[in-house]
């Protein structure tokens, strides 16, 4: 990797340090990895994601892995669920696991030809992360454990 794009994304990782310290947010730097680890309490399960800074690829990345799996014998529902929801959304998706049920919403944002994002655009991809995460990560939940079939999740999403 050229020295010019780990310099941007040094840059980058620092504005992004910046806004959070701003912001008065609490984080946990890994400033040789260019990752950030935070979170935020949803209106019922916690949302913690993680911030990194892919030099290589000009990227930024967050992260959020929900807080549980979904069980085998629900796996091609959730499938079906997390494919429902992703055409839904404007910014961002769910990406799923069916080896080991782990649903992760991912939103990415160049960085690429010496841009640097702006700290509202970076509280834009926390802010909407968190908003989507917790719109969903309860219907994901109850799918996994039961309490609500694929068919029901889609007639939600008006599928």
């Amino acid at each position: 990797m050229s020295d010019t794009k780990q310099m941007q994304a040094q840059r980058v990782y620092k504005s992004i340090i910046k806004m959070l310290d701003e912001r008065d947010w609490k984080y946990e730097r890994h400033d040789e990895d260019l990752l950030i680890k935070s979170g935020i309490k949803g209106e019922d399960l916690p949302i913690e994601f993680i911030l990194f800074v892919d030099a290589e690829r000009e990227l930024v990345r967050l992260l959020s892995k929900l807080p549980f799996a979904i069980p085998e014998n629900k796996r091609v529902d959730a499938a079906v669920a997390v494919c429902a929801a992703n055409n839904c959304m404007i910014n961002g998706c769910f990406d799923f696991d069916m080896n080991d049920g782990d649903i992760t919403f991912r939103l990415v944002s160049s960085y690429k030809s010496g841009s640097v994002l702006s700290d509202d655009l970076l509280e834009y991809m926390i802010l909407v992360s968190a908003s989507t995460i917790d719109k969903y990560n309860d219907k994901f939940f109850m799918l996994g454990k039961g309490m609500l079939t694929a068919e029901q999740f889609l007639k939600q999403e008006g599928n």
